[in-house]
């Protein structure tokens, strides 16, 4: 009897979403296991703005329900955390000491937030937003019309602002260089988008960088961020938003290239033959240019978890490196970028 294969997926975001539907739509009879970190199923993390318009139910969210998962028969591990993957013996092995072997594997791990080494002593002081649980966080610190210190502002953090100001809330961008990451705009071609930015209500901070953020105690508002030039800015939350960084650890000893991210070519596939990668956690090759790179934004993720799917079952699908990347405004002023596109 020939065994069904078994396909193992690591991550559970768009991109292992649209793989794991892929391969059941390829194959009605193969195994999928899903291995996620999250304590909720797949939901897009574009949505969580949405808790400060009063949608606090994460059934709300949620792509599917957790019964249909069963129905498709993918199994979806959640809270499950993976530390290693061996890549000759193929299997994975978790954090609660099993190993669950594969047939073939996509990592879609994605990344975490990157904080800026000189705030590391200082993310106790601040909220993050990864998540339906941490986006509740923040709705609950906040008082009604508070303000929100954003430091950086990515491109998840400026669509997170906009909503902020739209529900009555005060906030204040203090620009880096992750500013509108992952979009490289030099710093002398900012202005017409900080422009945008402040006349939406937002104040800008474009003057010096934080260095550390306080706890004000029992006081209101709750922080204090200080700038290198001492200036202090007080708020009731501080939220970085700075980027990502590719979650690739635990791939350490899977025997693939590494970079920044997990290194593959143009069908997402690793230098081992039964490893593909997909989403915010590969670099992928671009022949012209000769170098490996990164296609962040949700549409781009989600198309390589359907394709790196597509060719885990055979087939030899290519993605397009020459995807279009713009930051523009539009003839209203308001800012327009193939990130936010899903």
């Amino acid at each position: 009897m020939i065994s069904k294969p078994h396909h193992v997926i690591i991550g559970s975001g768009s991109a292992g979403f649209g793989a794991a539907l892929t391969l059941r739509e390829l194959d009605k009879d193969c195994s999928i296991t899903m291995i996620t970190m999250d304590s909720l199923p797949f939901y897009h993390r574009y949505d969580l703005p949405r808790v400060f318009r009063k949608h606090h139910d994460w059934r709300e969210l949620l792509d599917m329900p957790p019964s249909k998962y069963e129905e498709l028969g993918i199994n979806l591990r959640r809270l499950s955390r993976v530390v290693d993957v061996n890549g000759l013996r193929q299997f994975v092995s978790l954090a609660h000491q099993e190993d669950v072997s594969y047939d073939k594997l996509l990592v879609c791990a994605g990344g975490r937030s990157y904080l800026p080494e000189n705030l590391i002593e200082s993310a106790k002081m601040m909220h993050g937003f990864g998540s339906f649980e941490a986006a509740m966080r923040v709705y609950k610190a906040l008082p009604i019309g508070g303000t929100v210190a954003i430091i950086g502002g990515d491109m998840v953090g400026i669509d997170l602002a906009l909503t902020l100001l739209e529900t009555g809330y005060q906030v204040i961008l203090i620009t880096n260089q992750q500013t509108f990451w992952p979009h490289e705009i030099p710093n002398n071609k900012r202005k017409p988008f900080l422009d945008a930015l402040r006349e939406k209500g937002m104040k800008i901070i474009d003057s010096s960088k934080p260095v550390s953020v306080t706890d004000n105690g029992a006081s209101s508002p709750a922080r204090t961020v200080i700038l290198e030039n001492g200036t202090e800015i007080v708020s009731d939350v501080v939220m970085p938003f700075c980027g990502l960084t590719s979650s690739v650890e635990f791939m350490l000893g899977a025997g693939v290239d590494i970079e920044r991210g997990l290194l593959v070519d143009t069908e997402l596939h690793t230098n081992n033959e039964n490893i593909w990668a997909a989403g915010d956690v590969c670099q992928i090759w671009h022949d012209e240019e000769k170098i490996y790179k990164f296609y962040h934004g949700w549409k781009n993720v989600r198309t390589m978890g359907e394709l790196a799917a597509r060719n885990m079952s055979g087939a030899h699908d290519i993605f397009d490196v020459n995807i279009e990347d713009r930051l523009d405004l539009d003839n209203d002023g308001n800012i327009r970028s193939t990130f936010w596109i899903n």
